[in-house]
């Protein structure tokens, strides 16, 4: 009895060990480097949910759900309106400031320094009027025949006629000098916020438009016209169908047998005699724990290395999430 025990035992732990040594191979992990090494993992679910950068009413849907699109395809619309509104506002300020800025650099016109210069000469003279009248007033008053009172009153009003053609020649002096370079340089300063606040404007009309960024499958439609759309709202989610990446998994004892460029073959259930050809694009340089979807009692605190594997030519039969074998040829 004891002999058939041990016998029983014997036999279980053959069992075991074989099936221990055969499961790197079965998971795709080998413990030799000699041989092809195959790899188990899943095409990547690669979705984009797509909205406006702003905000206003939806006026227009123009795809339904499972349509494939290309890139820059116009997928949905919001009324435009307040944009153009927008646009004309700002297109106006600037020509504004465009007219501010070029009377500032021209400066004067010939006819402002004409009239300034004919108001120099008219105070001058009247402050030569005015002089005679004092210099009369101040003679009769030294030979008594003028009252006091009239020679003050002709002193200052020769004493005014001197200020205002002070005045009069700093006006035509500053008209000769031209605008103050810090002048030109504010009304430049101006014009060119007015000309970003167009820009803006411009920038928020196109992105009234939705376009497609990748080519791809309109997974879901969530809004309809009539909505208003928030920054935050999504209109479509996109399933992108294009660059198709492989996500797999390689054991330390392979990591050497994979780097990046190396080309490998990938194989679906549906098709499993027409693989496609396609590369190693990135190996994680961090281990992790092996993942739930390859996981097995005895592999759970195993760490592994993610690969992402790129198709050179995919096709619509790789579908995101089905699951693929990858297959490292001998001496990889």
């Amino acid at each position: 009895m004891k002999i058939r025990i041990a016998m029983l035992v014997l036999v279980a732990a053959a069992v075991a060990a074989g099936w221990w040594f055969d499961l790197p191979g079965r998971l795709g992990w080998s413990k030799t480097g000699d041989g092809p090494l195959t790899l188990y993992g899943n095409v990547d679910i690669r979705q984009a949910e797509l909205g406006f950068r702003v905000s206003g009413r939806l006026v227009e849907m123009t795809l339904e759900e499972g349509e494939a699109v290309i890139a820059g395809q116009v997928l949905a619309r919001l009324d435009d309106r307040p944009f153009q509104d927008s646009i004309a506002s700002a297109k106006a300020d600037v020509a504004a400031r465009q007219a501010d800025l070029d009377k500032l650099v021209a400066g004067p016109r010939a006819a402002e320094i004409a009239q300034a210069r004919a108001t120099v000469a008219e105070r001058e003279a009247d402050l030569e009027n005015a002089t005679l009248a004092f210099t009369r007033t101040q003679q009769l008053r030294q030979s008594g025949n003028a009252p006091q009172s009239t020679l003050d009153q002709n002193q200052a009003d020769r004493d005014m006629a001197q200020a205002r053609l002070d005045s009069a020649r700093q006006a035509l002096e500053l008209l000769l000098e031209g605008n103050r370079a810090e002048d030109i340089a504010a009304g430049r300063a101006e014009l060119a916020a007015a000309q970003a606040d167009l820009a803006t404007a411009e920038t928020s009309l196109a992105d009234a438009t939705l376009k497609a960024p990748a080519d791809g499958i309109i997974l879901s439609r969530v809004a309809e016209p009539g909505a208003i759309m928030a920054p935050s709202s999504v209109a479509y989610v996109l399933s992108l169908t294009k660059p198709v990446w492989i996500r797999a998994y390689v054991a330390e004892p392979d990591l050497g047998r994979v780097h990046p460029g190396l080309m490998v073959e990938v194989v679906t259930d549906t098709r499993p005699d027409r693989p496609y050809r396609a590369r190693i694009g990135f190996v994680s340089p961090v281990a992790e724990f092996t993942p739930k979807t390859v996981q097995t009692p005895e592999l759970r605190t195993d760490l592994v290395y993610r690969l992402r594997i790129i198709v050179d030519e995919p096709d619509p039969a790789l579908r995101q999430g089905m699951p693929v074998t990858v297959r490292v040829p001998k001496g990889g």
